[in-house]
């Protein structure tokens, strides 16, 4: 029995490290504890976020849950989510929830949202120019290649007057195709959001969330040239915890989505972003409900 378990372990890394050479991730939720009654939760994260949920794996609120968080430290998004659904990695923290379910329409298991999180506003970055109104005639925008972000993306520069949308643009499925007006004959560049920082210097701007944006140094709220209104009313860009869709209501991860949400972690957000993540405690019943 041993031996079979070391394999299925061995196996479950080399799984991971074939999509994204990420960090091995523990078991499942429910059946791991350690010796002082903790249960396991493994998470994969990313960036700022990452930096947040190690913060909160410290917190005596978390041990007092009953939880010991571990997270691991994943470069890829999809390889998060694909984690999540064959429950190498109990729950993620990195993605709205437009890009959720962007993902599921995409693949065949399922993932669903365990708890709200934040939300955080989506920015124009140049180096060019300081306003969106000096982009010359012909000027390259990157903007991500993922359906949900690449939508999101769209309808930013449609907000900055820079281009116009059909008017059933969908907000998950929505490419460049669907502009209908571009004065400026803008010339629309979809790319990988993790390089996007990299080629900032070689376009004329970029479109990029604010988690990739600070990795590469950025405040969306101090260099952003153009940003989205923080608005909670924004339901579709509301980050959110992710598991696999059986286990939404597994008590345990249920447990993890409640310390987001604690006083200690509203002061350490606010002391490390600058108000670039503005707290969004709704239950995920709010994602669907109608306005």
């Amino acid at each position: 029995m041993k031996k079979l378990l070391g394999v299925l372990l061995s196996a479950s890394v080399l799984t991971l490290t074939a999509c994204g050479k990420q960090e091995a991730p523990a078991t499942d939720a429910a059946q791991n504890k350690d010796s002082g009654e903790l249960q396991t939760v493994t998470m994969a994260s990313t960036g700022s976020d990452a930096d947040v949920w190690r913060y909160i794996s410290t917190l005596p609120e978390t041990k007092q849950a009953g939880i010991k968080l571990d997270v691991k430290n994943f470069t890829d998004y999809v390889s998060m989510n694909t984690a999540v659904t064959n429950k190498e990695i109990d729950v993620n923290a990195f993605q709205s929830y437009a890009y959720m379910v962007a993902y599921n329409d995409a693949n065949t298991q399922k993932i669903a949202p365990l708890s709200t999180t934040y939300l955080e506003p989506m920015g124009i970055y140049s180096s060019k120019v300081k306003k969106v109104e000096n982009f010359k005639t012909g000027a390259t925008i990157a903007i991500p290649n993922d359906g949900a972000n690449e939508s999101r993306a769209l309808l930013l520069l449609q907000s900055a007057g820079l281009v116009k949308l059909k008017p059933n643009f969908d907000l998950v499925k929505g490419t460049p195709a669907d502009i209908t007006e571009n004065a400026k004959q803008i010339v629309i560049k979809p790319i990988q959001m993790a390089t996007a920082v990299r080629v900032k210097d070689e376009v004329d701007a970029i479109v990029l969330g604010n988690t990739l944006a600070m990795e590469g140094g950025l405040n969306v709220l101090k260099d952003a040239i153009y940003y989205e209104a923080i608005d909670q009313s924004t339901k579709m860009n509301v980050n959110v915890l992710a598991v696999a869709a059986d286990r939404q209501n597994d008590p345990v991860l249920q447990k993890v989505g409640q310390l987001y949400h604690t006083p200690a972690v509203k002061a350490y957000v606010d002391e490390h972003f600058g108000g670039t993540k503005v707290a969004v405690n709704k239950p995920v019943t709010y994602l669907t409900e109608e306005k």
